[in-house]
Parts: C-alpha cells; structure tokens; sequence
C-alpha cells in the first residue's frame, strides 16, 4: 500500500508492505527514492517482517522544506515517522544517506530502534575516499523529478547544489559518539566503495554491537550489483541479533 500520508503538517509518501512481523523501515539514499531500491531488499524481509517505507522531504515524491536535506531535519523526520506512522520500535535498513540517518536516529532515540543495517554508510564527511564530484542533472534526472515530485521541475537544479554541499560537510560524528549505539548494527560495504576501508572498519570497530559485511565485486551500489549476496546476508542478520558465538573471539571478547 502507497498513499501520501500527513507527517505533522506536511504531506510525505509513505509505503507499507503486509504485516507479517516486527516492523523494519526503508531508508533509501541521498537524492534518490523508495523505488529506487527497494525491490532489491524486500525479497530478504516482507515474508518475516512489516515493511515501512517513505520517501523524504525533497526527495521522490515527498515535496520540499526549508532545510529538508540536512541531516538533522532528516532524523527529526524519521523520529517523527517512527512515532506517528509506525508507532513502535523497528529495524531500519538505510543505503548511504539513510544508512547515517539510521546511525543517528539511534544516536537520538536508542528506544525507537531494534537495530540497524547501514549499507554504504560513512559517519564523517572526511571518509578518506574520492572527492565527491559535482555533477549535473541529466535529461533522465529532469524527466524522473518532474515525473515524481510535487515541486517545480526547475527545483532540480537547486537541491542538487544544496546536496552536494551537505555532502562536502555534514555528518561530523566521532567515534565516541557512535560507541552510544547499543543495538544490533550491520555495516555493509562494497569493496570499491566511496569511503576508505580505515573510515569503513572504524566504523564497525566503534560500534559495541557492530558486525562487518565487505562485498566482494560490488561498489556504493552493491544492493543493486549482487541483490541475492546482500539480501542473504541482510536475511542472516536479522535472523539472529544476537552477539555472535565465535571460536576465536578477539573484538568480541568483553560482549
């Protein structure tokens, strides 16, 4: 079921799949939308679990705000989605800008969030990766915004110059303050991603309850490049969320 839904006072897409357990929410990437990615992950989850979804302000079929890119007006965004569309804690699976919006949510609300599977995350806007170039909308991305979002077709050009600084500055997370995520959080990563492998690991190794998934052959689209190999580790997670028994614990030790 998809249907605009009123977020306190401002109209955003909201999706939901059949309830067949505990609830997980979508959180799809920057400039993107929930259709965008989520036939690539619900083969992993709606047979087990009740899928929600929505697309964020500025972003897909969700209209403009004042502010609606920054980070922080996007967590404040999914608390209140949590609360008012949800209404109970839930797993978020969030791919790049909803992987951090996932990290700071629970940051923010550690009592609204089960666990998190950040995919193609980075936690500082210095990743030690390659630049991020700048880049203009092609004929496909005026088609596809015109097509999808409530704002004027021109808007395009202006959320992707206030994007791309966003980008080049925001989020500024230390390590210290993901070490307060206490729930059950998968990082998964491909391994020719944007980030470096040091920005990668230190964020696995400064999460209590972390686990690490590098997937081989894939880029910052690895859910699109190897769907089946990231929904059966996506599925494995889930499964069992508690801390893993392993023979030779080194991390793990105090858990």
């Amino acid at each position: 079921m998809s249907s605009y839904v009123n977020l306190r006072g401002h109209e955003i897409w909201s999706l939901e799949w059949a309830n067949n357990g505990e609830p997980v929410v979508l959180l799809h990437g920057g400039m993107s939308a929930t259709e965008d990615w989520d036939e690539y992950i619900l083969p992993a989850i709606k047979e087990s679990f009740h899928v929600f979804a929505y697309d964020r302000s500025g972003q897909g079929r969700t209209g403009d705000q004042v502010g609606s890119l920054h980070f922080e007006f996007q967590t404040k965004e999914a608390i209140a989605y949590l609360e008012d569309v949800v209404k109970s804690p839930a797993h978020l699976i969030g791919w790049s800008d909803g992987g951090i919006i996932a990290l700071l949510t629970a940051m923010q609300r550690p009592d609204l969030v089960r666990s998190i599977i950040a995919i193609g995350a980075n936690y500082h806007y210095e990743s030690g990766g390659e630049p991020i170039e700048r880049w203009e909308a092609s004929e496909e991305d005026r088609q596809e915004h015109a097509e999808r979002s409530p704002d004027e077709p021109e808007a395009l050009d202006s959320k992707i110059e206030r994007m791309w600084g966003i980008w080049t500055s925001e989020p500024s997370l230390s390590k210290d303050d993901l070490a307060k995520i206490m729930c059950p959080t998968l990082v998964m990563a491909g391994d020719d991603e944007n980030f470096s492998f040091a920005h990668i690991t230190s964020l696995y190794e400064a999460l209590p309850m972390g686990q690490l998934a590098i997937v081989p052959g894939t880029s910052h689209f690895l859910v699109k490049e190897k769907p089946e190999l990231a929904q059966a580790i996506i599925k494995g997670f889930l499964s069992d969320l508690e801390p893993p028994v392993t023979r030779i614990p080194v991390r793990r030790r105090k858990l």
